[in-house]
């Protein structure tokens, strides 16, 4: 789908944070329309196809924009710590593994229709790579399992919080959370249904209807009104998500490149060549905790074992953005 003329024309015009606030405002007005049970199958591969436009940008023309990504677009780890900061007499985290833009739809309509106060939908960058151990890195963690059974320590980001990591039905999780002021909750869902729907003939729609179905839930909003009942909550994800099996197939030396370089993956530790190609298909990219090579784009590529339908850790939008939802239940 080709990307409108003015959006483009937009793009090309002002600096590289005015392109960063185009594109993540265009996506987020793609991904945020509502949705229901029954279109959502359909809804959500048009959406990541128009989003795609814009994907396509960035690695065809704009890649430049994916290196003033850090000074352009603020990183979720640090948005929470500094909405932490903010003097609310009790506050609440809820970070949902590998969740991305498409599923913020069922997010604002659910809070919504529920009688939660919305005050204010955004999204942020991931760490690079998109990766949950980068983010936990970045909160401060070790891994996103030392938040488990509120072994969170004093050494993270966001002080002083009760905090739980879990994989357990959200009526389980309403069950955990007691009266503690603040809250950090961090639920390994969607991300352990995305890696366990990934394989050949899977994909993005068995996916996208376990998410209507869970964000959907009594259960879910019983656990969400658990956590937000005297306390302004915000639900966010560690990074997002690619629909690698909607991707375009590589060829020939573009492909075996990609393949010697990430194999099955979308991200590789340390610098590295990343090819002669023009315009690139991978880029290297610098953190604070170190440097890493990235498959950049729309890109899969024949590996052992299989490609898989669904994975993190590369650059597109939708692997990189994360939603930030902030509400209350007053």
């Amino acid at each position: 789908m080709a990307l409108d003329a003015e959006v483009l024309r937009n793009l090309t015009k002002g600096s590289a944070k005015d392109a960063w606030r185009i594109l993540i405002d265009t996506a987020i007005g793609m991904a945020s329309k509502p949705l229901t049970a029954g279109n959502a199958p359909s809804e959500v591969v048009q959406r990541d196809r128009e989003i795609g436009a814009l994907d396509h940008f960035l690695s065809s023309v704009g890649w430049d924009l994916w290196q003033a990504l850090g000074d352009s677009v603020e990183r979720t780890s640090d948005r929470l710590a500094r909405w932490w900061a903010e003097p609310y007499t009790a506050k609440a985290v809820l970070i949902l593994d590998g969740l991305s833009l498409r599923e913020l739809p069922w997010l604002v309509q659910g809070a919504r229709e529920r009688g939660f106060t919305l005050h204010g939908v955004e999204a942020n960058a991931s760490e690079l790579p998109a990766t949950t151990h980068e983010f936990a890195r970045a909160l401060g963690l070790s891994d996103r399992s030392q938040l488990g059974g509120n072994r969170g320590g004093l050494t993270h980001r966001l002080q002083p919080a009760h905090t739980e990591s879990v994989d357990i039905p959200w009526k389980d999780c309403e069950n955990l959370v007691d009266g503690s002021p603040n809250w950090v909750f961090w639920h390994h869902w969607p991300d352990n249904k995305l890696h366990a729907s990934d394989g050949a003939g899977q994909g993005l729609d068995v996916l996208i209807r376990d998410v209507a179905e869970q964000l959907g839930s009594d259960d879910f909003w019983a656990f969400v009104e658990r956590l937000a009942t005297g306390r302004r909550l915000v639900i966010t994800s560690d990074h997002g998500y690619a629909a690698t099996g909607h991707f375009h197939d590589a060829q020939g030396e573009v492909a075996q490149f990609l393949k010697k370089t990430f194999a099955s993956g979308r991200s590789k530790t340390g610098a590295g060549d990343t090819g002669p190609f023009v315009p690139p298909v991978s880029l290297q990219m610098d953190n604070p905790r170190g440097t890493h090579l990235l498959a950049l784009g729309r890109w899969k590529w024949r590996s052992q074992g299989g490609y898989p339908t669904l994975t993190h850790g590369g650059l597109s939008l939708l692997e990189v953005l994360s939603p930030f939802v902030e509400i209350s239940n007053e």
